[in-house]
């Protein structure tokens, strides 16, 4: 699996809802109505996460919980990544 260029993690951006590519990963973070929603959501996440063996770095502030996405064993972000940004979208609705 190949890392992708800065140009094409990028390139990718617009069809990701905000997400970011920050610090060597793709970074979002999201504020939940109430700390337990965010918890279920990450609940979630981490279901599908375990289920595809592509786990997220997720950071929980109270309300506002921040994932990201990079491809360790490889040392960057991968087609994996983007694909699992998209799914943590369809996973919290929105």
């Amino acid at each position: 699996m190949a890392v992708l260029t800065d140009e094409q993690v990028d390139a990718a951006l617009p069809d990701l809802k905000g997400w970011e590519h920050a610090e060597g990963s793709l970074r979002r973070s999201v504020k939940f109505p109430a700390f337990l929603a965010g918890i279920d959501a990450v609940r979630r996440v981490a279901e599908h996460a375990e289920a595809q063996d592509h786990h997220p770095d997720i950071d929980i502030r109270w309300r506002t919980v921040t994932f990201a996405l990079v491809t360790h064993s490889e040392g960057g972000i991968t087609d994996k990544d983007v694909a699992m940004a998209h799914d943590i979208d369809g996973i919290i609705g929105t």
